[in-house]
């Protein structure tokens, strides 16, 4: 039965990091649950119409409705830090009405803080907020919490909660941006040092000692800049501070600027420094956004920070080294960019593989219907005194642990020769194309006895393999034709294996595909999908109805955005691997089809994802060649202008398992309307 979710949250343009992250959690969920969003505070609100309310809790004035409504109607909480009060004081004190804020103190710290209240009232001392985190009472009234991190975690517990609480890690953004395009903006070129801070500038993101430690990474690399990008504070005016520090020159405090810009000119830096002290556990979406774009990331180590790998960051303690050990990073990272950007890229696949939002939705659905029947599981609800697991954003499951995936099979050339009778038209095609089929069988996952798989475009030069080598039980193949005609083809190795298919002919790209669904445990598509000239999502979505939950898509096709495609472009040729019209055949002879399209590996992630694939394998490689080393110097340029280096071969291997329905069948990137 369909999750009904009602997602009680601030939304953009909200100045709210949490409305950007309901946002993205709001369109992964879709798919999972019928999902209604509460952006401002209802007329009129019946909780009882949905199986769940979820409350996205941040302190500042933007949740005050969040808040409000989670006291009257209890669900689920979403504490994206352990601390509350400046929110109350927004709610109580800044609307003149201290007799609210003192019953919500006394509530939360007892006699103690009450003392403490009644003099910050009498402007003796200012309010305890670091001190009082604010959040018994919002507990008191929940059913269930939801927390980003063991931090958050354990100041729950301790706050005396005694619910079902679910550690999901906030999910990540990892955009494409044009990084070069923003640095031009910035009037730097592609070689300058630039730092950058980001989000609300607020005191504790310790901009003043960031700021000295800048000034003195000058005096190694006068070139060096660094920006400011948020919201500024007004207890905490930095222009003063930055004229006072001599660092006008090198220095630019942009303000606020809109979500799109703010990525922007995150990607034009090299570091991004994310120091946080003291902290109350908040997680920080800037981070986040920082680390999918694969930048060199400085965090204090403290709270949630901690918990990230040390692979992923560099982290900087907040004690009297820390203006020094700042200092030494930078000074690292500047003079030596191979180590920021090894650092940066080890971040982006970390965020990729652990921090996707569809994963966090999913755990989203599953714990929310957990405490919709009474069934939260108790791993969820582990005390505070539990052991601590090592830091890492999601443990492996047994399953992974105890069933590793089996080693890759490997096939001999001289097998795969070895259908092909020498001297022939397909001798010759399999010994141009054999890195290729080699690596094509090396990336397909293995079957058993009873899984069928399905070759697209068979040539029955991978075919025999997939029964003989990967132990598939029942082997098809289809090809180009009319539609529910079948062709059955038998062929003989040079060493006697005697191998028949029958071979089923459709168009892929218009025509049903002739299997029920949920037929096949994996499907290739090898050096087809270029080819198709309408509509590839059509093709897809069929290979997606066919194949099993859970089962694989292997999909090759050449890279547009290799090394050798660029040279020829720069060079001013087509970029294309196959980029010329084939000369007309004969009246009644046979006709190959020429490319229509070529794709990047960027598009075949976004393709496999639109398609309803969870990516498991994108890799790049020869494909009728070996690599060249004349095209040293496009690996150079690419380099100098902190382009990325990777996935840059001829071919492009990628394997998708199935996860769900199609997400998008004609997606912005790949379609356009018809004219009206």
């Amino acid at each position: 039965m369909t999750l009904r979710l009602a997602l009680v949250s601030p939304m953009p343009p909200s100045r709210s990091g949490i409305a950007d992250y309901s946002e993205a959690l709001a369109g992964a969920l879709r798919p999972l649950a019928e999902v209604t969003v509460i952006a401002s505070a209802p007329p009129e609100f019946d909780p009882n119409i949905y199986d769940a309310v979820v409350y996205q809790m941040g302190n500042n004035p933007h949740h005050c409705f969040v808040y409000d409504l989670a006291l009257r109607h209890p669900g689920t909480v979403v504490l994206h830090e352990g601390n509350l009060h400046h929110l109350i004081a927004d709610m109580t004190v800044a609307r003149g009405d201290w007799d609210s804020y003192l019953r919500e103190v006394e509530h939360e710290g007892g006699a103690p803080a009450l003392v403490h209240a009644r003099r910050a009232k009498a402007l003796e001392v200012g309010p305890d907020y670091e001190g009082l985190p604010m959040i018994r009472r919002l507990l008191e009234r929940s059913k269930a919490v939801v927390v980003h991190s063991r931090c958050v975690e354990e100041q729950v517990r301790r706050a005396g909660f005694q619910g079902p609480v679910a550690r999901i890690p906030h999910a990540a953004w990892i955009p494409e941006v044009d990084r070069l395009a923003y640095r031009s903006r910035l009037g730097l070129d592609e070689s300058t040092p630039l730092v950058g801070i980001f989000g609300f500038l607020k005191p504790y993101k310790r901009i003043e000692e960031s700021l000295r430690a800048f000034r003195r990474l000058l005096k190694v690399e006068p070139a060096a800049k660094l920006i400011l990008a948020g919201e500024p504070h007004p207890s905490h005016p930095l222009t003063p501070l930055i004229r006072t520090l001599d660092l006008q020159a090198s220095v630019r405090l942009l303000g606020f600027v809109p979500i799109e810009d703010f990525t922007g000119y995150m990607a034009a830096c090299d570091i991004v420094l994310n120091l946080r002290h003291p902290t109350v556990g908040e997680s920080s979406g800037s981070l986040l956004r920082a680390l999918g774009l694969g930048k060199a990331v400085l965090v204090s180590d403290v709270g949630s920070f901690r918990e990230l790998p040390d692979e992923v960051c560099l982290k900087v303690p907040v004690d009297a080294t820390e203006e020094d050990v700042v200092f030494e990073y930078l000074n690292l990272l500047v003079s030596r960019p191979s180590v920021a950007a090894a650092l940066g890229a080890k971040a982006r696949q970390w965020v990729g593989k652990e921090l996707r939002w569809e994963q966090a939705a999913a755990r989203y659905a599953d714990f929310l219907r957990a405490v919709a029947n009474g069934s939260a599981p108790l791993c969820e609800q582990s005390p505070v005194a539990a052991p601590a697991a090592p830091a890492a954003s999601v443990e492996p499951t047994p399953a992974a642990v105890c069933q590793p995936p089996p080693p890759p099979v490997e096939v001999s050339e001289e097998y795969i020769l070895g259908w092909a009778p020498q001297g022939s038209d397909a001798r010759a095609y399999a010994e141009t194309h054999l890195t290729r089929l080699e690596k094509t069988l090396s990336i397909t996952p293995r079957g058993g006895p009873q899984d069928r798989v399905l070759e697209m475009g068979a040539y029955l030069q991978l075919t025999p393999a997939l029964r003989s080598r990967l132990g598939y039980g029942t082997v098809r193949g289809c090809y180009y034709g009319r539609l529910g005609e079948v062709e059955h083809k038998s062929a003989a190795s040079e060493s006697g294996e005697v191998f028949e298919c029958d071979i089923d002919l459709f168009d892929a790209e218009r025509d049903p595909f002739p299997y029920p669904d949920g037929h096949f445990a994996t499907v290739l598509c090898c050096e087809l999908i270029e080819h198709l000239a309408a509509d590839p999502m059509h093709m897809m979505s069929e290979i997606n109805r066919i194949l099993r939950d859970g089962g694989h898509l292997v999909l090759t096709t050449p890279n547009l955005a290799s090394t050798r495609s660029i040279s020829a472009l720069l060079l001013g040729y087509h970029p294309g691997l196959f980029s010329v019209y084939l000369r007309p055949a004969a009246e009644g002879g046979p006709h190959d089809a020429r490319h229509h399209r070529e794709y990047t590996p960027i598009e075949i992630h976004l393709l496999m994802e639109d398609a309803g694939f969870d990516v498991t394998l994108l890799d790049t490689g020869p494909f009728r060649e070996t690599p060249r080393p004349d095209l040293g110097w496009v690996v150079h340029l690419l380099r100098r202008y902190r382009l990325a280096t990777d996935l840059r071969g001829d071919g492009i291997y990628a394997v998708g398992r199935k996860s769900r329905a199609v997400k998008n069948r004609y997606p912005a990137w790949l379609y356009t309307q018809p004219p009206s």
